[in-house]
């Protein structure tokens, strides 16, 4: 026990700490929205309309990642962070 009452950081074999802990730490969590990506796969290379936190962006979906969107926007190239999509319409 440490002086919190807590177990102490267990070790594995070879004196090599796991490779996660097993408490406390900071956890990084990316949310991924299946329907938006599906949605969005369905729509390559057709136009869509896509709204986001920041406005509204159209143009011609290009690929489509779990945490973006490549969206073709005349002759340049935007990605789009699904975390930011609020609604898609697709043309």
């Amino acid at each position: 026990m440490n002086p919190y009452g807590m177990p102490s950081y267990p070790y594995h074999q070879g004196g090599q700490p796991p490779s996660q802990p097993l408490f406390g730490g900071p956890v990084t969590v990316n949310p991924v929205d299946p329907f938006v990506v599906e949605t969005l796969q369905g729509c390559m290379g057709q136009h869509v309309v896509i709204e986001t936190t920041r406005g509204r962006i159209e143009g011609v979906v290009q690929g489509c990642k779990p945490d973006h969107v490549a969206l073709r926007v005349r002759d340049n190239t935007f990605f789009v962070r699904i975390a930011e999509i609020v609604w898609i319409m697709p043309d």
